[in-house]
């Protein structure tokens, strides 16, 4: 068994980010999916790890660390070689400030894609007049990132790195509902050359080979098996893309679940 274990779900962004960030430093691990994920009751080895019930959870010989962020700090103390961060504190801050923008507010956007389109909870108008809105929010975020990006290869820089990794994971899960940038644009440009690293084509290859499993996702959350998380940024994009219904309806039905007892 490995020493350094990682819990996680192929589809999640959250975990993407740590995979790219351990393959692109050549650091071996396990990963394992946790038992119970989705129901808001796992089992105790991940549950111990992380008391929040999310992926990822990472675990190096004995010490047990959650949220993605926090994760990719740790390794890139224990594993400094190759750098994911850039050199300056500018740099670095400006890196984490891309990381956070993806990590919350489009995050949201294609989370709330997959609560529409993988577990069913809007059908026919409703659905379209979602997802138009989702598509006029991701498009708007291209634009900040190819701001972001200027005239450079790569958002972190010189080299890829932590902005980059943080950035494809959830830009391929926006691509897989139909919402890319350009291709001839500047971002869309960089995502290709992102998509074609190694390590973004390994993670990424096995995110689409996960979505196979979701095809009765939704017949899942109705027998009550799944209880789905609409946490702070999740439940604004719900609140405030017309999604309120929605909230209610789960909130009645007992299939949506917040953090924390």
């Amino acid at each position: 068994m490995s020493d350094l274990v990682l819990y996680e779900h192929p589809l999640s962004p959250y975990a993407q980010k740590v995979k790219i960030s351990l393959r692109e430093k050549g650091v071996p691990f396990e990963a394992r999916l946790p038992e119970g994920i989705g129901t808001g009751v796992t089992g105790s080895t991940f549950a111990n790890a992380n008391p929040r019930g999310e992926v990822p959870a990472l675990i190096h010989a004995g010490t047990a660390i959650f949220d993605s962020t926090i994760i990719l700090e740790y390794i890139e103390e224990v594993w400094p070689s190759p750098p994911m961060l850039p050199a300056t504190p500018a740099e670095k801050a400006r890196a984490r400030m891309i990381e956070d923008i993806m990590d919350t507010q489009f995050e949201a956007i294609t989370w709330g894609l997959g609560e529409l389109n993988f577990f069913k909870r809007a059908e026919g108008a409703l659905k379209s007049k979602m997802e138009t809105h989702a598509r006029k929010q991701a498009e708007s975020f291209f634009s900040v990132l190819e701001s972001y990006l200027g005239d450079a290869d790569w958002l972190n820089g010189t080299e890829f790195g932590w902005a980059d990794l943080s950035v494809v994971p959830y830009l391929n899960g926006a691509a897989g509902f139909g919402i890319a940038p350009g291709s001839k644009s500047r971002l869309g440009a960089w995502f290709a050359r992102a998509n074609a690293r190694p390590s973004v084509v390994q993670t990424r290859k096995e995110s689409e080979a996960s979505i196979t499993g979701m095809a009765q996702v939704d017949q899942a959350v109705k027998a009550g098996l799944f209880k789905r998380q609409y946490r702070d940024h999740r439940l604004e994009w719900m609140m405030k893309t017309g999604g309120a219904d929605i909230v209610l309806e789960g909130l009645k039905s007992g299939t949506i679940r917040f953090t924390g007892p």
